[in-house]
């Protein structure tokens, strides 16, 4: 058996590396063909991060902004004030699998050069600061003197389901919520939705199982996040933490006046529950987070690069690696995907829906297809691996400053994020719950026990209540 089981890792290292070779050629190859194609589209060369390369540059406003050596941090303006934006570098820096093989080789040569470079800023050298061109060509158009990228582009869905939030009913500066809110309620509950999903994973499932009790004393909102289902999807954004987390407070906590709350969040979702209990300490009465993308990352490791190695391995097998590895690695090949499924998703929903005879809820679909690549893209490298140097901070603040009740669940067969990630988050805050759900991945740890799940809720937030009361 434990031959067998070394014959299959084995071949899975072989294959994979013939795959993802040819898929970085392949990657390499659409760049090109995408910026011909944008330019015949739209009559102007598309920013990529393709080129790692940084270098200085000004921007139309007369700002410089920089990135430190070897950092991710950015300087834009906003408002008329200089703010710091965290950007992951693994936007712009995604060596190649062969290049990966020799990164030892690589790393012992950079730790050579930061020694280099700290000999020289100690003999009275200045600091050289840098940042991919990419990303101010982006946030130029924040910045002024330029007009902001058109919505929707070409390769993006035109429908008025994904464009909504910028027809004249809508809003582009608040995000699409869901809620239930009795009249005389007693307490607010916020849910976030994970990656590539919606505020429908919430209201299709769980809401609807509710006892009548609980939807008379909580309101409840459920968002669609920043660049998902019907919420605003700018072309010039690069959906950072801080504009996910600024989006939620301005369309729930200011305007429903919300003042405490509890808080029940789905993967790439916990990320922005413990941003938000650590920005708002004193208000938050319970933190429920179902399979949290927590990896502790090693000594001496660069915590974005080594959250989206465990994230996306480059494996064909798990197929769901595989596809994680797609979405990560290849920004030209995830935005070909996008652009065969997302922009015709009314035909694959036709297609889904004849073939189960429209049995089956399609909830999930409309998720994954109401999105855009530059949403996806940016929100996964800047959320998911950007956190890779947050969220031990994070949840050490929720450990020592907030009072609240952490309880965390985790299907025992996600093959996305391994258990041990909410194993992690229970070594970090010992008071936190963990409940292994057996036989459930990922989505199933919600999707087909929705039941079960509403009442595990309602008893948190009355233990919670109780535990207040006394």
């Amino acid at each position: 058996m434990a031959a067998l089981s070394l014959v299959g890792r084995l071949a899975n290292d072989v294959i994979s590396f013939i795959v993802f070779s040819a898929l970085d050629l392949l990657d390499f190859f659409l760049c090109f063909v995408y910026k011909l194609v944008d330019y015949a589209m739209e009559a102007e060369w598309r920013p990529c991060y393709c080129s790692g390369s940084g270098k200085d540059m000004i921007t139309n406003s007369g700002k410089i902004l920089i990135s430190d050596n070897g950092g991710s941090k950015v300087l834009c303006l906003r408002s008329s004030k200089l703010q710091l934006e965290d950007i992951s570098d693994t936007l712009y820096s995604r060596p190649s699998l062969v290049s990966e093989i020799s990164r030892s080789t690589v790393r012992e040569l950079k730790r050579l050069k930061m020694e280099s470079c700290r000999q020289s800023s100690s003999a009275g050298a200045t600091t050289t600061f840098t940042i991919n061109s990419t990303i101010i060509e982006m946030l130029q158009c924040k910045i002024g003197g330029r007009q902001a990228n058109p919505v929707p582009r070409w390769s993006d869905c035109d429908c008025k389901h994904c464009t909504a939030w910028c027809s004249p009913g809508g809003s582009p500066d608040t995000l699409f919520v869901q809620s239930v809110k009795p009249t005389e309620a007693e307490e607010d509950v916020l849910f976030i939705h994970g990656f590539i999903s919606s505020s429908a994973f919430w209201t299709e499932t769980v809401f609807p199982n509710f006892s009548d009790e609980a939807k008379s004393k909580y309101r409840m909102f459920a968002v669609d996040l920043l660049g998902y289902g019907r919420s605003p999807k700018p072309g010039d954004s690069l959906y950072t933490l801080r504009e996910h987390v600024d989006m939620i407070e301005r369309s729930v906590l200011t305007p429903f006046h919300v003042k405490s709350f509890h808080i029940v969040a789905h993967s790439l979702g916990s990320i922005l529950a413990l941003a938000l209990a650590v920005k708002h300490p004193h208000a938050i009465k319970s933190l429920t987070l179902l399979s949290p993308p927590y990896f502790p990352v090693p000594k001496g490791e660069k915590g974005t690069q080594y959250v989206l190695r465990r994230v996306a391995p480059r494996r064909v097998w798990p197929l769901m690696a595989f596809g994680a590895s797609l979405a990560c690695w290849y920004e030209h090949i995830s935005r070909t995907i996008c652009l065969l499924v997302c922009k015709n998703h009314r035909l694959w929903e036709f297609i889904f829906k004849l073939v189960t005879f429209n049995r089956i809820r399609t909830f999930l679909m409309d998720g994954f297809f109401c999105h855009t690549h530059n949403a996806s893209w940016h929100t996964l490298h800047n959320i998911i691996c950007g956190s890779g140097g947050k969220l031990e901070g994070y949840l050490d603040i929720v450990r020592d400053e907030l009072q609240c009740d952490v309880t965390v669940f985790h299907g025992s067969a996600d093959e996305l994020l391994p258990v041990e990630c909410s194993m992690a988050v229970k070594t970090k805050i010992p008071r936190a719950r963990v409940n292994v759900v057996q036989d459930k991945d990922h989505i199933t740890i919600i999707v087909g026990r929705q039941k079960a799940f509403a009442r595990d809720l309602e008893e948190i937030w009355r233990k919670t209540k109780t535990k207040h009361v006394d």
